[in-house]
């Protein structure tokens, strides 16, 4: 399971709330505009350039982030892997949100963010695996779904 083995490997590196969205703000940043500088993340942020400089700083120093001649910043090996990570369990805590307890997206979306960040690793790999079953074709998944929510929706 990739969602669950990702999980962890987010908690064994420690990666703060704050780090997590900088490193997912220079991944966005190349991937819309193919590149990214310390402004760029700032203000995607909506932080002070300083305080962008800073946090980059200690990424560049932890191998997380690069930063080539010409001032543009890029995502090492595990720097990705991080990013990729952490997509993963806002997407896997969204979907919980918005397809298994019908949270609205927008607000599913900002409260996967804060979230993804509380969970202990055996909370978010069962949940992973909750969701897993849940989203699947089996015939007992979608029973209880459609029982949960109709016992729900009669109240």
């Amino acid at each position: 399971m990739a969602t669950a083995k990702r999980w962890r490997e987010f908690e064994e590196d420690g990666i703060t709330h704050s780090v997590a969205h900088h490193l997912a703000a220079i991944h966005d940043l190349r991937d819309r505009h193919g590149y990214a500088r310390v402004s760029d993340v700032a203000r995607y942020l909506g932080i002070t350039r300083g305080s962008a400089s800073l946090t980059l700083k200690a990424l560049r120093e932890k191998g997380y982030v690069q930063e080539d001649q010409n001032k543009f910043l890029s995502l090492s090996d595990t720097g990705h892997r991080i990013v990729h990570t952490v997509l993963a369990r806002r997407e896997i805590v969204r979907s919980f949100l918005k397809d298994v307890l019908r949270i609205e997206a927008q607000q599913a979306d900002a409260d996967a963010c804060k979230v993804e960040h509380l969970l202990s690793v055996e909370a978010g790999e069962n949940l992973c695996r909750f969701v897993e079953f849940l989203q699947s074709d089996a015939p007992v998944a979608r029973r209880f779904l459609e029982e949960y929510w109709r016992s729900k929706d009669a109240r």
